[in-house]
């Protein structure tokens, strides 16, 4: 019988990835592991779930906020750990980002290290790990020189190094692009990274719309239900022993033609001139015009980063689970309209500063 550990519920992606493995493990029981102040939305979450249970935990304490008993008894039942956790924000300041990405990583790697019976410890990573390269990066590459747009990017980096250089651990790496809302129903939790598109479009909606700079670099989304569905069977594969995996678009869009078919969907409009990217980040750089359109200014870097993530390993041993990347251009009319159906829904937009 496999015992499943988790970290980062109730987040969206863990919630969703929660419920993906109780439908191939019928028979799993799950822990998982919550931070106190997400403890009763956590159990809102699974008061209808068999064989799952929350524990309070912190990622940030070496002992990750379980009792003795706890610790030894997890040791000799734990198979499987799924380490979601982490500060996502692009903004993050750099101590808050070191704290939960890289000690909150490195405890989990201890805890993992010491489980009696593990098969597999999937750390959840970013393709953002490398940073300011530029050109094709392939799965195999991470320490090479690269510098960061931002303390997510750079922790991340760190907290990867350190499941890499795990000895006679089963890991599987996973590397997601820019996530955006499920390809069939469009639904997502928080309108962020490229929602921030759709977000300026609402504001300057009676105007005639610009481009954002050439929009010649490729743009990286994957919808959730693909990362979901990717992390599942990678946990299985035995391909996928300590290997790491971009979950990215094989055949990605320029980010112009990618802003365009937002803009059309939900303008019914095309863009019909250029702005400079640097004058909408030195206009974000004002926390006004931040609030005004909901947006972080650190997301526009990433419209023009030339950048091509190799996603040859994950397309290899995914379609022999039938599983391939859905084309952008085929579900953005999803997305689109389930973000005009919640605009307005307050949970969903984030903080900004």
């Amino acid at each position: 019988m496999k015992h499943i550990l988790m970290t980062g519920f109730p987040g969206f992606l863990a919630t969703r990835l929660l419920h993906a493995l109780k439908q191939k493990y019928e028979n799993a029981h799950f822990v998982l592991l919550v931070h106190p102040s997400q403890f009763e939305h956590a159990n809102d979450r699974i008061k209808d779930l068999d064989n799952v249970e929350v524990k309070i935990g912190d990622i940030t304490e070496e002992t990750l906020g379980f009792s003795e008993g706890d610790r030894v008894l997890l040791r000799e039942k734990v198979t499987h750990v799924f380490h979601l956790a982490a500060i996502y924000d692009l903004a993050v300041p750099q101590p808050i980002a070191e704290k939960v990405n890289v000690e909150g990583t490195k405890n989990i790697n201890q805890f993992v290290q010491s489980l009696h019976h593990l098969e597999k410890y999937v750390y959840f990573s970013t393709a953002y790990v490398s940073g300011d390269r530029t050109g094709l990066i392939r799965e195999t590459e991470l320490q090479m020189g690269q510098k960061f747009k931002n303390h997510y990017e750079e922790t991340k980096y760190k907290a990867e190094i350190i499941v890499q250089e795990l000895e006679d651990v089963p890991f599987t790496i996973i590397r997601p692009g820019i996530t955006v809302g499920n390809s069939e129903t469009g639904e997502t939790s928080k309108f962020d990274g490229p929602y921030f598109i759709m977000r300026i479009l609402d504001r300057i909606r009676l105007m005639p719309i610009p481009y954002l700079g050439k929009g010649d670099v490729l743009f990286n989304v994957v919808p959730y239900d693909y990362l979901i569905n990717a992390t599942v069977y990678l946990s299985d594969a035995e391909e996928a022993v300590r290997k790491t995996f971009h979950l990215t678009d094989p055949n990605p869009h320029q980010a112009r033609d990618l802003y365009r078919m937002i803009c059309e969907e939900l303008l019914g409009k095309k863009p019909t001139w250029t702005i400079s990217p640097r004058l909408v980040e030195l206009g974000l750089s004002l926390s006004f015009m931040r609030k005004f359109f909901g947006v972080e200014k650190e997301a526009v870097e990433y419209f023009r980063c030339p950048t091509q993530y190799d996603a040859s390993g994950a397309k290899k041993v995914l379609e022999k689970g039938g599983l391939t990347c859905p084309d952008f251009k085929d579900y953005v009319g999803n997305i689109v309209t389930y973000y005009k159906q919640h605009r307005l829904d307050q949970d969903k937009k984030i903080h900004i500063t």
